[in-house]
């Protein structure tokens, strides 16, 4: 209702009381078209957002990528075989399609119904391939996309040392397998963490364990580690096979042993003049007349261990100038060190016909036999000698069977050779050394750090008066027993650093050029153990051993 108003109230406040009157019907139309027109054109782009998000996240609308899954993984051989394959059920969208890769247009190639894409040289890490092209509704498109990894390099393995009781007792393996996805060990699947490392029980395993990892691309990465036994110490004296018949040297040996002097004794099981101490029965050994059964093998041992003595059986190996003469006589030459012009190597100061070939397949046999042979007879250890090449120029000599192999590589070969044909049968390994070997190998063909993976010691001969003046900067070495020897030994401690492998050396009690008493030997051991090497092997070939230089072993 209106308010009513005072007489004589304006005309224009009564126009404000009236009822609103309708627009004209043309005002009408053009109002509801233009809003008509608003909210059509509002619906149409809604809808078509709508379609193109749902074009946009169907994988395919009839187009069809091959070759590769999302999140797959390829390594240097299958990233290098990579084909990438593009199909659509419609052949005009084959035509319209386009190809990218990492962002960037790759060039294709059509056969028949089929687009191929072979990417090369991808380097390692993520990469995205897409397809696009039209859709099956108006205003869409289709999209494929996958993302793939190329890995090439395989996983880095590094393995700790892995300590071992008697043969086939339970060992840990323990190590680091960066980037890998899985490891096994000897058949057995170690979890692997975050950081690489991985830790794993074997229940019974080989003297050499295989450990195997590999990563998400297949890339994989395989060594091997030795369940090492720590080796007791070890204090002994050289003793011939003639020796031990010896009244008087075997005697003066076996006294020191029950003056707990010392606990082991090395005899001889082959020696320099390629006899065998023993009555062998190693096929080629009695072929050959080299078993001459000086002492009885297993009676000997079992005396010796009962006197508390570990028995070290010393093998030299490539210097036997028995089977040399044997070989090179009867036809097989190729068992002899040669001449460049395929006469017998002279030996050096050895005498010709003194050297066999290390590389020949019937000399490693022969000796390895004799190993496993000593191993099955008690001996404790088994510790090669002249495992090397005659020393000399290396381009005086001919080795048949070689091949591309250096000699290096060879002798550490034979090692890991002898290794294996031992087994189980819980026998230590060791092997002799020039001193000479930690800083020039190449001369005898001794590589520290290969034969240390392959034995369970090295044992440098690093007897003072074999060393040149000056030698690790030590004015008379012969002189100097307690500075070459501390000197020489912290050289082979770097070398076999790393490795299962311990270091036992030989060491001087005999005179030569320089008379050695008790001091000369004590400042010798003195000078091992400072390096943390308390086991030591004494050479005296006249098995003469003087026991004011040696403490009781508590």
């Amino acid at each position: 209702m209106c308010p009513s108003f005072a007489s004589g109230a304006s005309r224009r406040r009564r126009l404000l009381c009236r009822v609103p009157r309708r627009r004209p019907r043309e005002t009408r139309v053009l109002l509801r078209s233009r809003r008509s027109r608003l909210l059509l054109t509002a619906g149409i782009a809604a809808a078509c957002a709508a379609l193109g998000a749902f074009a946009l996240g169907t994988p395919s609308a009839g187009i069809h990528l091959h070759g590769v899954q999302d999140r797959q993984w390829f390594n240097a051989a299958t990233a290098r075989s990579l084909d990438l394959v593009v199909t659509a059920d419609e052949d005009s969208t084959l035509k319209s399609l386009k190809v990218t890769l990492d962002g960037s247009p790759v060039p294709t190639h059509r056969d028949g119904r089929e687009l191929h894409l072979r990417p090369t040289a991808l380097p390692d890490g993520e990469h995205q391939v897409s397809v696009q092209g039209a859709g099956r509704l108006p205003f869409t498109r289709a999209t494929i996309t996958r993302t793939f990894t190329v890995a090439t390099t395989a996983p880095a393995l590094h393995l700790e040392k892995v300590a071992a009781g008697r043969p086939h007792s339970p060992v840990t393996v323990h190590g680091t397998a960066k980037n890998a996805a899985g490891v096994v060990v000897e058949g057995v699947r170690a979890p692997v963490a975050a950081d690489g490392t991985f830790s794993v029980n074997v229940a019974d395993p080989p003297p050499t364990i295989k450990v195997v990892a590999t990563d998400r691309a297949g890339n994989s990465t395989t060594d091997t580690v030795r369940a090492t036994r720590t080796h007791p110490l070890l204090r002994a004296a050289h003793l011939t096979a003639l020796g031990w018949t010896s009244d008087p040297l075997r005697n003066g040996i076996l006294d020191l042993l029950r003056q707990k002097k010392l606990n082991a004794v090395e005899l001889d099981i082959k020696d320099e003049n390629g006899e065998v101490g023993y009555a062998s029965q190693v096929p080629l050994a009695k072929e050959i007349g080299s078993a001459k059964g000086y002492y009885d093998a297993r009676a000997t041992i079992d005396a010796l261990h009962k006197a508390g003595a570990q028995v070290v059986g010393r093998i030299v190996a490539f210097r036997d100038p028995i089977l040399a003469t044997a070989s090179w006589q009867g036809g097989h030459r190729e068992r002899v060190v040669q001449t460049p012009g395929g006469e017998a190597y002279h030996g050096g100061n050895y005498g010709q016909l003194s050297f066999t070939n290390f590389a020949d397949r019937t000399v490693r046999d022969y000796n390895q036999a004799l190993a496993v042979e000593a191993a099955s007879l008690g001996f404790d250890d088994i510790l090669y000698d002249y495992v090397r090449r005659p020393d000399g120029p290396l381009t005086t000599m001919a080795f048949p069977e070689l091949g591309g192999t250096t000699p290096e590589q060879s002798i550490a070969d034979f090692v890991a050779e002898t290794r294996n044909k031992l087994g189980d049968q819980g026998t230590f390994l060791g092997v002799s050394v020039f001193g000479i070997a930690a800083t020039r190998p190449l001369e005898i063909a001794q590589e520290i750090g290969a034969l240390a993976r392959q034995a369970d010691y090295i044992a440098p001969m690093v007897y003072p008066s074999h060393w040149g003046p000056g030698e690790y900067n030590v004015a008379d070495p012969n002189a100097q027993p307690y500075d070459i020897v501390r000197r020489s030994l912290a050289d082979f401690a770097r070398k076999t650093d790393g490795t299962q492998a311990q270091v036992i050396p030989w060491l001087q009690d005999f005179s030569l050029g320089v008379h050695y008493g008790p001091k000369e030997v004590t400042d010798q051991i003195r000078a091992a153990a400072e390096n943390g090497m308390p086991s030591f092997l004494l050479w005296n070939a006249g098995a003469r051993y003087q026991g004011d230089a040696l403490s009781v072993i508590h």
